[in-house]
């Protein structure tokens, strides 16, 4: 039945579903999307997962420490690409040493069950390769969850990859609709959908309020945890501004030497002219 409500204004957050690769079928019980992960009744033995990006490392990084032997099959050659390099260094040397298989540059062609177990073959840069895994998480992104949203005599705009156009203050095409989170640009982050919410109703309230997108701070959940905000000491660099590094590890920390967490470190990076932080990147306890 077709229901009728009247208001002011109107909020857009139905939020965003996991990504499915055609030609894998995610059946709900032994391969599943990561949502489908949190539901597993007991520790699978051997864990497969498609996609070293926040989700399958957190995933990965859960079910390791519950005792499954874990291997991630990455695409992508480069190891956390948008992380500044010494962090994603730091992560793939910290998470190999707890047992993480992690194998870049591996494309996954295909995915079956057989038996009990599923059989995954990929190519990389040796050739053809396969694993046997007891579960398999298909942890490859999210896509915002706009299809059959919008009627289609509305005027709002979306994009080729389904998310909804807005302005700088998440205002869409229509005046009075608004649309915030992971159906709008920007990283699919909590956090950042919740500032935009306020945003919204503080501007809707007549207040003048507005995000620095620059600076949000992207975080996973793994075990250490990964943190940064601002740019990387590549991006810094690509801008060709003048820069000056300083870290500090955890090691040297007598809070962590205490709490035996000592494991990776601390990057600042600042403008050389003027002392302005440009970025802060972390990995390590509680970083995030």
């Amino acid at each position: 039945d077709k229901v009728t409500l009247t208001a002011e204004n109107i909020v857009i957050a139905t939020g965003s579903s996991p990504i499915l690769l055609p030609f894998i079928e995610c059946e709900g019980n032994k391969i599943v999307t990561s949502t489908g992960a949190l539901n597993f009744k007991e520790v699978p033995k051997r864990l497969g997962i498609i996609g070293a990006g926040a989700i399958g490392l957190e995933l990965g990084s859960v079910w390791s420490r519950l005792g499954s032997e874990v291997v991630i099959l990455e695409a992508l050659e480069d190891f956390l690409p948008s992380a500044d390099k010494a962090i994603s260094s730091e992560a793939m040397k910290i998470l190999s040493s707890q047992g993480l298989d992690i194998k870049l540059g591996a494309k996954v062609h295909k995915a079956e069950i057989a038996f009990n177990d599923v059989i995954v073959n990929y190519t990389d840069d040796t050739g053809e390769g396969e694993v046997k895994v007891n579960k398999l998480i298909v942890a490859v992104g999210r896509k915002p969850q706009t299809e059959n949203i919008l009627a289609d005599e509305l005027d709002i705009k979306v994009n080729d990859q389904g998310f909804i156009e807005v302005d700088e203050f998440c205002e869409t095409s229509l005046k009075g609709i608004y649309a915030i989170g992971d159906v709008v640009r920007g990283p699919m982050l909590a956090h950042k959908a919740s500032e935009e919410g306020i945003m919204v109703a503080e501007n809707i309230a007549g207040e003048s309020t507005e995000i620095d997108y620059e600076r949000i701070p992207f975080v996973i959940y793994t075990h250490p945890e990964i943190a940064w905000a601002g740019l990387t000491e590549e991006q810094a660099l690509e801008k060709n501004i003048d820069i000056s590094v300083g870290s500090f590890p955890f090691k040297a920390s007598g809070r962590a030497l205490a709490s035996n967490e000592t494991e990776g470190f601390v990057k600042i990076i600042t403008n050389a002219k003027d002392d302005s932080v440009v970025g802060v990147h972390a990995i390590g306890p509680s970083a995030a």
